[in-house]
């Protein structure tokens, strides 16, 4: 795969180029958080790091991997590219998961013949939300926002995620914000 401009490149570049050595690796991996919006923003919005959630056991592997491709690591489980100081890498512990739900099923996205992961709308929502309703991060209200009105997703399945997370009010108020 051809490595991006890594001075100028989007959270989704980034992702591609790392997810791609990843599998190819046999590392399976799933991009979540902020930079998801990114994502399915096209920029819109711009996160600044990227969580990816890999496998119990792979952190030597991935250190190995990341080095070849010429990051360094600067805390237990964060890199940084010198030429990409405006993206950082985060492996974050898994499982993914989203609140309680932990039966989460990722988008597949081919990329040159290797399978990489991102949460769905409907999950990036989920996750978004529940930033919101936890800890009232009133900006995650927006990225959540931000992409309902730009990806198809499923309106039911976040209100009965919502209700069941005891947010049901908060949930009114992006619905409120989404009609």
């Amino acid at each position: 795969m051809k490595k991006p401009d890594l001075r100028t490149c989007t959270e989704e570049e980034l992702w591609k180029y790392v997810g791609y050595h990843l599998s190819k690796e046999g590392i399976e991996s799933v991009l979540v958080g902020g930079a998801v919006v990114a994502v399915y923003s096209s920029g819109a919005y711009r996160s600044g790091d990227l969580d990816i959630i890999v496998g119990a056991g792979t952190h030597m592997k991935i250190q190995s991997i990341l080095q070849t491709l010429g990051f360094e690591k600067i805390r237990s489980r964060h890199f940084e590219h010198p030429d990409c100081p405006h993206l950082i890498i985060e492996f974050p512990p898994g499982p993914v998961s989203i609140g309680d739900d932990y039966k989460i099923e990722p988008a597949e996205v081919v990329v040159e013949g290797q399978v990489i992961k991102i949460l769905t709308p409907t999950d990036c929502i989920r996750d978004r939300l529940a930033s919101y309703y936890h800890f009232n991060a009133r900006e995650c209200l927006d990225q959540a926002v931000l992409i309902a009105k730009t990806q198809p997703f499923d309106l039911e399945r976040i209100r009965k995620w919502s209700i069941a997370e005891g947010s049901k009010e908060a949930f009114e108020k992006f619905l409120g914000r989404i009609t």
